[in-house]
C-alpha cells in the first residue's frame, strides 16, 4: 500500500485548510496512513515533517512495518498521544494542532493539555469540524480491494462450509462457534465483529447474538458473520431455511431478495445513498412489508465494519469509485420470522462488483 501517497495528499488537505499541525490518534487512521498495526500508536504530522510514537513492546514491528521515509518512528515510555503533543507544540511553525473530536474523549484532550506549556493549553489543541483521514479512507486503492475481496472471498468460503454442519437440534453459538473455529484454519486474524446466529423466531431479531437456543425442526435461519484479513473487514449475510418453508414464509424471502438485487444494481459512481436505499425499500413497500424493514440498507465496510457513507433513506451523500459498501435489506416479523440478505460490493466507475458471490437464492436445508 502506497502510504507515502497518503501523507502527501493528507499534507495537500492540511494546507488548504491552513492548518499547520494535525493530531491522529484513532488507529485505524493511523494503519491507513502508516501501515503500522500495533494497538498503541499516535502519529503527529506538520507540512514537512511526521513522527510515528509508539511503546517499547513495538520496537521490532515499528521498524518493519513503517517504511514510508516521510515518517519517523520514535520508541518511548510517554503514552503515545501525549509524546505526539509535546512534539507538536515543539515543531517550528506549528502555532496550533488539530485533532479529531470524534475520536478523542473529554480524559484524553484533559491529559493532553496538562502536558502542555501553561500558555499554550488554551489554544494550542483544535477540534477539525470533520475528519481529514476518514475521508480519505472511503475511497479504496487497487491494493485494497484486493483485500477486501479475499476477505469476502474467505467469508463465502465459511458459508460454504457451514451449510455442511448445519442441522437440526444444535445450538446457535455451536453454529458461531464452528464459523468462528474455521476462520481461524482458513487464515483469518479475527472475526470483524460478533458472530449473529439467529433462528426461528428469533431470526426476527436484527442483531440477533447467537444464544443456546436449539434450531428448530422448521424455520428460518440468519447467518451474520464477517472476518478480518490483513486489517481489512468482511461482512456477509445469508438467510436459509430449515424443513420446507410454508407460501407467506417463501414469497417474503422472495420480496427481500428482490430488494437487495435491485439495490445492488442501483449502485454506481454518483448516485446518491438515499437512491441505492430506496431502490430497495421500494420493492418491499410493493409487497406490504415496508414497515418490517426497520433499518439503513447499509454502510461503509473497510479497515472497520461500519465506515462512512450510510446507505440510508436521507442520505445525500454521493458513491463514489472504490468504495466499498453492504447492501443489506432486511424484515423483521417479531413473534414469527426474519429475514435478512446481505452482500458486499465495491463501487465501480460505471456500476458496481459483488465480492460475496455465495448463492443468495433460497436454500432449504
Amino acid at each position: 500500500m502506497n502510504h507515502p501517497y497518503r501523507i502527501g495528499v493528507l499534507r495537500r488537505r492540511l494546507s488548504r485548510a491552513g492548518l499547520p499541525g494535525l493530531l491522529v490518534t484513532h488507529l485505524p487512521d493511523v494503519r491507513y496512513l502508516s501501515g503500522f498495526t500495533g494497538s498503541s500508536a499516535a502519529l503527529g504530522l506538520t507540512r514537512r515533517t511526521a513522527k510515528l510514537f509508539t511503546d517499547g513492546r513495538y520496537t521490532a514491528q515499528a521498524a518493519e512495518e513503517v517504511t514510508a521515509p516521510q515518517i519517523d518512528v520514535e520508541i518511548g515510555s510517554t503514552p503515545p498521544a501525549v509524546a505526539a503533543v509535546q512534539w507538536l507544540a515543539a515543531q517550528r511553525g506549528v502555532s496550533f494542532s488539530a485533532f479529531d473530536p470524534a475520536s478523542t474523549t473529554v480524559a484524553d484532550l484533559t491529559r493532553w493539555k496538562a502536558v502542555l506549556p501553561a500558555g499554550l493549553r488554551r489554544s494550542f489543541l483544535s477540534p477539525l469540524p470533520a475528519s481529514l483521514v476518514e475521508p480519505l479512507r472511503r475511497q479504496k486503492d487497487d491494493d485494497e480491494l484486493a483485500l477486501m475481496s479475499e476477505a469476502a472471498l474467505l467469508g463465502c468460503r465459511l458459508f460454504d462450509h457451514i451449510l455442511t454442519f448445519l442441522r437440526t437440534g444444535l445450538a446457535e453459538i455451536e453454529i458461531a462457534a464452528e464459523l468462528e473455529h474455521q476462520a481461524r484454519l482458513f487464515g483469518a486474524e479475527a472475526m470483524s465483529f460478533e458472530t449473529i446466529v439467529a433462528s426461528g423466531e428469533r431470526s426476527a431479531l436484527p442483531h440477533g447474538r447467537a444464544t443456546s437456543a436449539l434450531l428448530p425442526r422448521r424455520g428460518f435461519l440468519t447467518l451474520d458473520f464477517g472476518i478480518i484479513h490483513k486489517g481489512y473487514c468482511s461482512d456477509m449475510t445469508r438467510t436459509v431455511y430449515l424443513g420446507q418453508p410454508r407460501a407467506n414464509e417463501r414469497s417474503a424471502y422472495e420480496a427481500v431478495l428482490e430488494a437487495q438485487q435491485a439495490a445492488v444494481a442501483a449502485v454506481s459512481a454518483g448516485v446518491s445513498c438515499s437512491e441505492v436505499d430506496e431502490a430497495a425499500r421500494s420493492v418491499l413497500r410493493k409487497a406490504g412489508l415496508g414497515d418490517a424493514f426497520s433499518h439503513s440498507t447499509g454502510h461503509g465496510v473497510g479497515l472497520e465494519i461500519h465506515e462512512p457513507p450510510r446507505v440510508g433513506a436521507g442520505q445525500t451523500a454521493r458513491l463514489q469509485a472504490g468504495m466499498v459498501i453492504t447492501i443489506e435489506p432486511g424484515i423483521y416479523l417479531p413473534g414469527k420470522f426474519g429475514i435478512r440478505i446481505e452482500d458486499m460490493v465495491a463501487v465501480t466507475r460505471n456500476g458496481f462488483e459483488v465480492l460475496t458471490p455465495a448463492p443468495k437464492a433460497l436454500i432449504e436445508l
